[in-house]
């Protein structure tokens, strides 16, 4: 006669409870390699988390090259024109911008006087620092064109001009020169200085007042983090190449980003092999538990057999005693770990959040063990003969 369900249950908790011990520190093996797996994810979500805060910091990440002036005291000034000589042999490049620096700019509105930074920028700049726009827009290849006296600012500089009206529209005077505010950015956040606010102009009109055609820098923003410095040489070898006997300082705003995410690469790995070898030490705890219990259990299985249990009964509770060994060890390595998580990141105040495919991996792979370790010793204790068992006893 067929077992129901819950009677194939109720031998299974019982055939593991009159080996308590033995249960205990089989589940205690596959509570240590859920651990490990789920430590090993939880470090990996929570380092890419804290990347992406520093980032957004900082803006999107770019390689910065400037001239460099050589023991001679010799240099070349960059000019739009490299700017685009980069620009059209660069492999992997999602944008690429000029820089200037202006310095400090008286900038009125009225009654209202400030003296923030100002920098002539081109085009592509928004993109290629990753700066979100709060309203109105950025400058346009017309702009450019038509030397149009625009200006954008940050949100800072607009709320001390402005108060609590509408900048885009506005006019304000920087530097003596009548400006339209078109736009205004999100405020850049500087771990080392407040902000002081900030002005942007069209590299064009800049150039135009100055009567120079030189630009500061070169901005450039890769694709992806992994890129910035592959970014660097490839810009180094086309400005050798273009300017022979001449050096040039490059700069990104993620080195020490890279250096952080090396280093959690190395510890997620580090934890990934003592993961994978507590789980295949529990495994093999669990494969230790099936043989010797279908050794002890030899008569047991040899009668069940004999009132009427088939092969397939006998096969389906040796692997749920596996099943139930790993679901234990693995629900317990999954809340050890999630509480440690959450007063650790509570600590240090880390970004984190509980993600549920973690745990349906680290579960999974807790099953798969216990089930791929059970299944020989399950096959076996299926085909024992029950009058043989019998004649053992």
């Amino acid at each position: 006669m067929a077992l129901s369900a819950f009677d194939l249950l109720n031998i299974t908790f019982h055939s593991l409870g009159r080996n308590p011990l033995r249960s205990a520190l089989t589940t205690l093996g596959v509570f240590m390699g859920v651990a490990a797996v789920s430590a090993t994810l939880q470090v990996g979500n929570i380092s890419r988390a804290a990347i992406a805060q520093q980032l957004a910091k900082r803006g999107a990440p770019q390689v910065s090259v400037y001239p460099n002036w050589d023991s001679g005291g010799q240099t070349t000034q960059l000019k739009l024109e490299d700017m685009e000589f980069l620009r059209q042999r660069m492999v992997g490049l999602q944008a690429i911008s000029s820089f200037n620096w202006a310095g400090s700019t008286p900038t009125v509105f009225r009654d209202k006087e400030f003296s923030p930074p100002m920098s002539p920028v081109s085009q592509d700049f928004l993109l290629t620092s990753g700066k979100s726009l709060v309203s109105g827009r950025f400058f346009t290849s017309e702009d450019f064109a038509n030397y149009r006296p625009v200006i954008v600012i940050d949100q800072l500089l607009a709320e001390q001009l402005f108060q609590k009206q509408e900048p885009v529209g506005q006019l304000i005077y920087a530097g003596q020169r009548p400006y339209i505010v078109i736009g205004v950015v999100a405020t850049s956040l500087n771990e080392n200085a407040p902000p002081a606010g900030q002005l942007y102009v069209p590299m064009s009109i800049y150039n135009a007042l100055t009567g120079s055609r030189d630009i500061g820098s070169i901005q450039m923003r890769p694709y992806s983090l992994e890129d910035v410095e592959e970014l660097s040489q490839q810009a180094e070898e086309l400005l050798l190449q273009r300017f022979p006997g001449y050096k040039f300082k490059f700069w990104n705003n993620v080195s020490d980003i890279l250096q952080q995410q090396k280093t959690q690469e190395m510890a997620s790995q580090g934890l990934t092999a003592v993961g994978v070898i507590a789980l295949l030490v529990g495994g093999v705890g669990i494969a230790n538990i099936m043989i010797a219990s279908v050794t002890e259990r030899t008569a047991e299985i040899g009668l069940r057999r004999a009132v009427g249990a088939t092969q397939r009964e006998i096969m389906l509770q040796f692997i749920l005693e596996a099943m139930l060994l790993s679901l234990i060890g693995g629900a317990t390595g999954l809340g050890v770990v999630h509480g440690l998580t959450i007063v650790v990141t509570d600590t240090f105040s880390l970004p984190y959040e509980f993600d549920s495919r973690i745990a349906v991996l680290a579960l999974g792979s807790a099953l798969a063990v216990g089930v791929g370790a059970s299944l020989l010793p399950a096959v076996r204790a299926s085909q024992i003969d029950p009058v043989k068992a019998l004649r053992s006893e």
